[in-house]
């Protein structure tokens, strides 16, 4: 699949996805890729509160 981007609603998805099997930091880490791919602040903030935790995630 090349030249394929998720969609915000897709990374959602995977975050409820992960949340919901116990995976509290890939949700946050999938959380977080959708709030950069928000271009309204209030909403990318919702959606990090909505899925609190640790991240994996490293910033270079």
């Amino acid at each position: 699949m090349t030249g394929h981007h998720l969609t915000t609603a897709e990374l959602l998805n995977g975050a409820r996805e992960m949340a919901d099997s116990g995976r509290p930091a890939l949700a946050r880490l999938l959380a977080e890729e959708a709030a950069d791919h928000t271009a309204n602040p209030t909403e990318a903030a919702r959606i990090l509160r909505h899925f609190p935790g640790p991240t994996p995630r490293q910033e270079n």
